[in-house]
C-alpha cells in the first residue's frame, strides 16, 4: 500500500517576526510588504529615519522601524533589542542593505571605498546574523536570507568590487547554512538587473532595454519578483532548502553568448 503524500505547504509567515535591513525602499521594502501580507510582523531599518517612517506607513499592518547604520555594532544591538522587546522573537532575518560606492576596474579602486564595500555588503550580514543567532535563533530556530547578486557569478569591467562582495556573500550563505543547521536555514537570492533606484544607472534609457532584450524572458526584474522568492525561502514551503543561492535573472546566465 502506497503511503499518502504529505500535503503541499503554501507560503505562510503567520506569527513570525522578521528584520529586514535596508527595508525603507526597493527590494527591502517589497520584501517587508510581502512578509506582512503573509502574516508576519516586520522590523525595517535604514540610515534615514524619515524614509523608514514613510515606508512603514506605506507597508501598514504589523510593521515597526528603527533608524540604523547597517554596519555599526551599537545600531545592530539596538535594532535587535527593539525587535525582541516589541515582538518577542526574531524568526527571519533578511540581509538586504548594500552599497556600491565605486564603479571601474578593480585594479584602480581606492582602499577606502574597497573597505566600505566589504564592510556593508559582507561584514554587516555576518554581524547581523551573529546577533540574531545569539539573541533568538540559537534557541528558537529561523530562516536567514541574504540578498546577493548574479554579478557574484561573473566578472565585470566596472562592478567587480561590488560583485566580489556578493560572491563572498553567497559563500558565507553556504558556510553559515552548514554551521547553523538544523535549526536555522540560510539561503540567498542572486538577482539580475532589477528596476530599483539603487540600480537606476544600469537600467534607465537604452541600456536597460538592451539588457532586457538579452534576457530570454525579455524583461528586467521587478522588486515583486524578488519578494515572491523571499517569501518562499523564508517560509516552511522551502523547509528542505538551505545553503542555496537562487538565481533570479530572467534567464540571463543561460542565454546564448550572454553572461551579463
Amino acid at each position: 500500500m502506497t503511503a499518502s503524500a504529505a500535503p503541499l505547504s503554501a507560503p505562510d509567515l503567520s506569527g513570525r517576526t522578521a528584520i529586514v535591513t535596508g527595508g525603507s525602499r526597493g527590494i527591502g521594502k517589497a520584501i517587508a510588504k510581502a512578509f506582512v501580507d503573509q502574516g508576519a510582523s516586520v522590523m525595517i531599518c535604514s540610515r534615514n529615519e524619515e524614509s523608514c517612517a514613510e515606508a512603514a506607513a506605506e507597508i501598514g499592518g504589523s510593521v515597526a522601524y528603527e533608524q540604523a547604520h547597517v554596519a555599526h555594532d551599537d545600531d545592530i544591538e539596538r535594532v535587535v533589542e527593539a525587535t525582541m522587546n516589541r515582538f518577542g522573537s526574531i524568526d527571519i532575518l533578511v540581509n538586504n542593505a548594500a552599497t556600491n560606492p565605486y564603479a571601474g576596474p578593480t585594479i584602480d579602486v581606492d582602499i577606502a571605498r574597497w573597505n566600505k564595500t566589504i564592510e556593508v555588503n559582507l561584514t554587516a550580514p555576518l554581524m547581523w546574523t551573529q546577533r540574531v543567532w545569539e539573541r533568538s535563533m540559537s534557541n528558537g530556530g529561523g530562516a536567514i536570507l541574504n540578498i546577493a547578486s548574479v554579478g557574484g557569478l561573473v566578472t565585470s569591467p566596472i562592478l567587480g568590487t561590488y560583485d566580489m562582495t556578493k560572491s563572498a556573500l553567497m559563500h558565507l550563505t553556504s558556510q553559515l547554512a552548514a554551521e547553523l543547521a538544523p535549526g536555522v536555514r540560510v539561503n540567498a537570492v542572486a538577482p539580475g538587473l532589477i528596476k530599483t533606484d539603487f540600480a537606476r544607472a544600469l537600467w534607465e534609457g537604452d541600456a536597460g532595454d538592451q539588457v532586457a532584450e538579452s534576457y530570454p524572458l525579455k524583461r528586467l526584474g521587478t522588486v515583486s519578483d524578488i519578494a515572491s522568492a523571499a517569501v518562499y525561502l523564508c517560509s516552511d514551503a522551502s523547509g528542505w532548502v538551505t545553503g542555496q543561492s537562487l538565481v533570479l535573472d530572467g534567464g540571463g546566465l543561460v542565454s546564448f553568448g550572454n553572461l551579463s
